[in-house]
């Protein structure tokens, strides 16, 4: 009997653990998916939700957005005034929902585990020079790439909210 418990036990854990990895990576981000998050930009302004797209950095002169349809947003690199990184973690209320409605009371394990989204905000001057700001939530996985590369051809170096921001960016 106390075998079966046992097994039993250990099965549900299991299960809890790849359910929660299975919530957190059911879409596979390409490395430069990113989200304009929020700012003064002139064609976002009427968006009430996050608008999902691709970051670019392959073009020398400017970072380039693009979003539905192919449409791009263009910030020249020289525009730049200044960068910001920073990190908001949160727990995984959604994965654990989802457990303890498949496993009971085991599923609330879950909410041990945390999520963490990452925001570059950008300062720059448009066209007409006024000043302007544009929040992107990034892929975690383009964090160490993209920031060097905005450092480098901007010639701003980045503001870190904090020091745990500043290791992911960094390694350091």
């Amino acid at each position: 009997m106390i075998k079966t418990v046992a097994l039993l036990l250990i099965f549900s854990l299991t299960f809890a653990a790849i359910a929660a990895g299975a919530t957190s990576t059911a879409v596979v981000a390409t490395s430069n998916e990113a989200s304009y998050y929020g700012g003064t930009v002139a064609e976002f302004k009427d968006a009430k939700k996050e608008i999902k797209g691709h970051l670019l950095t392959t073009d020398e002169t400017s970072l380039q957005f693009t979003y539905a349809n192919n449409q791009m947003m263009s910030i020249p690199y020289a525009s730049f005034i200044d960068m910001e990184y920073g990190q908001k973690s949160g727990r995984r209320v959604g994965a654990a929902v989802v457990t303890t409605i498949l496993l009971g009371p085991l599923g609330l394990l879950t909410l041990l585990s945390k999520k963490q989204k990452h925001f570059l905000t950008l300062g720059f001057t448009d066209p007409a020079g006024k000043e302007q700001v544009a929040i992107f939530k990034l892929n975690k996985d383009m964090v160490r790439t993209v920031l060097p590369i905005l450092e480098a051809r901007s010639g701003k170096k980045v503001e870190y909210q904090s020091k745990g921001a500043e290791k992911k960016a960094t390694g350091k």
